[in-house]
């Protein structure tokens, strides 16, 4: 039974759904506090549940020797070394989703403040002054509203923001113009966005590309009055040009709930009149914790029980739907890159995979991942899906993908193509009704053979004597054959064997066959099969 560890504060209904799914859970909320107590039992678990307290660092991942999932009950994975944790072969889970709605409405709840001066008129008139004439405020009616970063989050301001009889445009690169058209909104340029727009409202993660998004040249680019909000990350924004911005009216009103460092307790802002500060409270409804506590659960015991990869990071993700038709095929892309990886000794250059047929259809992006892992494992034992692109990647390797509609028999099947500096090898496979992973073509000769867990594969030209030389050592060094394979491509051509062992070929045995005028080459191979 997969075992889960909760180590900051979730809902009890959450940690139920872990329970009723098969997964045995730990809840310790406390726990992502005390990093020694943690370092020392993270070992245990086959899967980690945080929020924003726990820190998934290097030094923990490295502790973590059974871990294979990570889920932060949240969008922000700011605290999860991704990198370290795909090495590790680790998936990194988020949910988006869940408090998309929260995050919006507090963002549209800023914007409102900073308009009529909520937060100083409620402590002017709680005070006793009644100063009706201090405040004077703006309205939003008519007002052109600038949303940088329009997905999940961004998505629902702007529709915020058009209900509200806002002139609305937005600036994404990833936005199409027909989402842009759905929405009711104008995709604009980002300079153009800044010299439009009264308010400014920022919904796009922190990268390199957006560090330090708004500074002193954007802010210059805007136009006098503007009012900016954050929701999004503290890093967006370069807080001592917005401080001088602010205090020259330039920008007239900032609406932060995240700062550069956090928690903020002291900072620069704090006490400016037109600035409102919330402390991260995007994210901060009983709706949207219940949400993505719930969604976290049931992603990682979808996971755990499944195989089902959802909102992961670092994967491709695999849906629940999909997975039991996917699996077969994941294991036919690992075989077949099994196969070509233990055959191989040279560096590899370049990696072709092809989809035919009905595999064209099908996630893709999973396969390749899972056709690397095989193809790499040779040397490197402990890769898998989530690592072995990044490792593949790190060699230099490029990885070409490549479809197409149904070309032979076959409903569908996968062919792997590999060039080293002196050849290209290549292989190919399906899975039939069994749903058991078979090999289909070897180096261009067509054949049908299952997948054994200890196999001896050998080429070489096609004459007699070959079958009978094989069968000989086989039986002078005690090897039993379980099963045999041949393919040519034509009479007296090429041609390749398969022997299906009941035990790992011995070396012995193996340079004997090699030594055999008659024999091009010969391989050892082993293939996990369990599962098949």
């Amino acid at each position: 039974m997969p075992r889960v560890l909760v180590s900051d504060k979730l809902s009890p209904t959450a940690v139920q759904i872990f329970k009723d799914r098969g997964v045995e859970v730990d809840y310790l909320p406390d726990l992502g506090k005390d990093k020694e107590k943690l370092l020392e039992v993270i070992g245990q678990y086959d899967g980690l549940a945080i929020r924003s307290a726990t820190k998934v660092t290097e030094k923990l991942i490295a502790a973590a020797t059974n871990l294979k999932v990570v889920g932060r009950a949240g969008i922000g994975v700011d605290n999860v070394d991704i990198p370290a944790a795909s090495r590790k072969g680790i998936i990194v889970m988020n949910t988006p989703f869940g408090n998309s709605i929260t995050t919006a409405e507090h963002a549209i709840a800023l914007m409102f403040a900073l308009a009529r001066q909520i937060p100083e008129a409620n402590g002017s008139t709680h005070a006793g002054k009644w100063e009706k004439n201090r405040f004077m405020g703006v309205e939003i009616t008519g007002k052109t509203l600038g949303v940088i970063g329009c997905g999940n989050i961004g998505s629902v301001v702007a529709t915020r923001g058009v209900g509200l009889k806002m002139h609305v445009i937005a600036f994404d690169p990833f936005l199409s113009e027909g989402r842009a058209e759905e929405l009711g909104v104008q995709k604009v340029e980002l300079d153009e966005l800044l010299a439009r727009a009264d308010f400014i409202t920022l919904h796009t993660p922190l990268t390199d590309k957006t560090r330090n998004l708004i500074n002193a040249d954007a802010i210059a680019k805007m136009k006098k009055g503007v009012r900016i909000i954050n929701c999004a990350r503290g890093g967006l924004v370069v807080e001592a040009d917005l401080i001088a911005a602010l205090k020259s009216g330039k920008v007239a009103g900032a609406g932060i709930d995240v700062f550069e460092t956090e928690p903020a307790t002291d900072n620069a802002l704090f006490g400016m009149e037109n600035v409102v500060a919330t402390p991260h409270l995007g994210a901060s409804t009983t709706e949207a914790q219940e949400n993505v506590a719930l969604q976290v659960a049931e992603q990682m015991s979808d996971y755990l029980i499944k195989g089902a990869v959802t909102n992961a990071i670092n994967m491709p993700s695999i849906s629940a739907e999909e997975a039991p038709t996917l699996k077969p095929f994941v294991k036919l892309a690992e075989v077949l890159g099994a196969f070509v990886g233990q055959v191989t000794e040279e560096p590899i250059k370049e990696v072709e995979i092809l989809f035919d047929g009905a595999t064209a259809s099908m996630n893709t992006k999973a396969l390749i991942s899972a056709a690397l892992a095989g193809l790499i494992r040779p040397q490197v034992a402990d890769v898998n899906m989530v690592s072995a692109p990044i490792m593949v990647k790190e060699r230099g390797i490029i990885v070409a993908e490549v479809k197409r509609d149904k070309s032979g028999v076959f409903d569908g099947y996968i062919k792997l193509s590999v060039k080293t500096e002196k050849k290209t090898r290549s292989i190919a496979g399906t899975c039939f009704s069994d749903h058991k992973p078979r090999f289909i073509q070897i180096k261009g000769i067509n054949l049908d053979a299952e997948v054994g867990q200890h196999m001896l594969y050998t080429t070489n030209a096609d004459a007699p004597g070959i079958i009978g030389m094989l069968g000989t050592l086989c039986g002078k060094n005690d090897v039993n054959i379980a099963n045999f394979q041949l393919g040519r491509n034509r009479p007296g051509g090429d041609a390749i064997a398969l022997l299906y062992l009941d035990a790992p070929f011995p070396e012995k045995a193996l340079a004997e066959v090699r030594a055999n005028p008659s024999i091009v080459s010969a391989k050892r191979l082993q293939f996990d099969v369990n599962g098949m």
